[in-house]
């Protein structure tokens, strides 16, 4: 079943994050704003929104992800500690002219209205997601990167890549890439490209797409 998701929500733009559906975001909370942010979310339907910002700018992405604050707790020093789960990607309708100290928008999820439906058809050969895994583990081991893989393993294929894209040390252009990519076939497509270019290559600042 769909949920009713909002169309107006609170965003929380932070540059270098990407989120995606079916994973989880650990948030230390501790500005003033983003604190006054997550509270009026728990008081209201605990959904926020996760985008990331433009070289360091006010700017945004026009692709975010919708998360459900799941858990949270307040440290002593006034921080607050979240768990943000992912829900459904959107694109950024408008920008809304409000009198809080954090950004609101309008958003559709049309784009993305299969991120809800589980067991949906998918196309990708199994041969091709042996292949992306034996890629991401040799990529891992190469950056020292630990994953339990035994638990990964017990994860769907829309949450197995969607963790990969998130914790793979590639560049945030291109983990927005695949943050856009429409469904779980594009997407294992374009990671798969991503790390074999990281495999082949000895300059680690390079990207295979702009």
């Amino acid at each position: 079943m769909k949920l009713n998701l909002p169309k107006t929500i609170s965003v929380f733009p932070l540059s270098g994050v990407i989120f995606f559906p079916k994973t989880n975001l650990p948030l230390n909370i501790f500005e003033p704003r983003y604190l006054t942010l997550i509270n009026d979310c728990i008081k209201s339907n605990k959904y926020m929104g996760m985008i990331q910002t433009k070289d360091n700018t006010s700017d945004v992405y026009s692709v975010g992800c919708l998360g459900r604050i799941t858990e949270h707790k307040k440290t002593k020093d006034g921080r607050m500690l979240v768990n943000l789960t992912g829900i459904n990607r959107f694109e950024i309708i408008s920008e809304i002219n409000n009198d809080k100290i954090y950004r609101e928008f309008e958003v559709s999820y049309k784009k993305f209205s299969e991120d809800q439906e589980p067991g949906r058809d998918q196309t990708i050969m199994l041969e091709t997601i042996k292949e992306i895994y034996e890629k991401t583990k040799i990529f891992f081991r190469k950056n020292g990167l630990l994953l339990n893989w035994a638990e990964f393993e017990k994860l769907d294929i829309d949450q197995k890549i969607n963790t990969l894209a998130m914790i793979a040390p590639i560049s945030d252009v291109e983990k927005q890439i695949i943050l856009e990519s429409i469904n779980v076939d594009s997407k294992t497509k374009i990671l798969s490209k991503i790390i074999e270019f990281y495999l082949h290559e000895n300059s680690s600042d390079k990207t295979i797409l702009q």
